[in-house]
């Protein structure tokens, strides 16, 4: 289908060894695997041309067939350790899926299975924002909340007396006089074929942030995965 005439990829993630929640991307929140969560979003975007599973866990793949993702490989040792570089994860999956189909993807998705309440509307946002944009990438992005930004956030000595970590902390007695702060909050990354594969990079530089309001929700502990399954029983985000 493409998007206004660019191929799309979208690549999952799942690397099978997680330390925070043992076998967390088969972990099911609402009835359905992480793995199948993430597949169900791409299945709602029908101008993504092509979507794969990018895993070292033959159990992951078969759970991503199942739900329509394509796994043509098994990860590599070296790119499914804990240290490894979500990009050349990236590159290795984009690669892969050119070589596959014997064609090439103008743009990809990364689509990490930890974000359950995900939306097809925030992959879409996400991928507008960069390619009318005219920009190298994009990434969903939530505002941070007025107590942990730098004016409120503190150092704390060997002694046990703290000290505020931003100079300008005495302008910001009241939190509405703070300017607004963002993080990346993993829901989706999108970039062009050359900011990744040629250059390396995801969202170093020209990445435009695209906000998503409300409550975020990111598996990396058991803490998070009993929310999340609490709000999917309560009807999600």
């Amino acid at each position: 289908m493409a998007w206004q005439g660019r191929t799309v990829l979208a690549v999952v993630p799942a690397r099978g060894g997680s330390k925070g929640v043992p076998r967390k991307n088969i972990a099911e929140v609402g009835g359905l695997s992480l793995i199948a969560r993430a597949a169900a979003v791409i299945k709602a975007l029908p101008w993504i041309d092509r979507a794969l599973i990018t895993t070292d866990d033959p159990e992951f793949a078969a759970e991503a067939r199942r739900h329509g993702l394509d796994a043509p490989f098994l990860r590599p040792p070296d790119l499914a350790t804990d240290t490894a570089i979500a990009v050349d994860v990236w590159i290795h999956a984009w690669l892969a899926a050119e070589a596959q189909h014997g064609m090439r993807f103008d743009a990809a998705l990364y689509l990490q299975p930890t974000s359950p309440f995900r939306t097809p509307a925030h992959v879409e946002a996400t991928l507008r924002a960069m390619l009318e944009g005219g920009h190298a990438a994009a990434c969903t992005v939530s505002r941070v909340p007025g107590h942990f930004t730098p004016p409120k956030l503190l150092l704390r000595d060997e002694a046990g007396v703290i000290a505020p970590f931003s100079p300008d902390a005495r302008l910001h007695k009241n939190r509405q006089t703070i300017p607004p702060y963002w993080y990346r909050n993993g829901y989706c990354y999108a970039a062009l074929r050359r900011t990744v594969v040629d250059q390396r990079q995801i969202d170093e530089a020209d990445c435009v942030g695209v906000p998503i309001d409300g409550p975020i929700v990111n598996i990396d502990d058991p803490f998070e995965l009993q929310v999340a399954r609490w709000m999917a029983s309560q009807g999600g985000v």
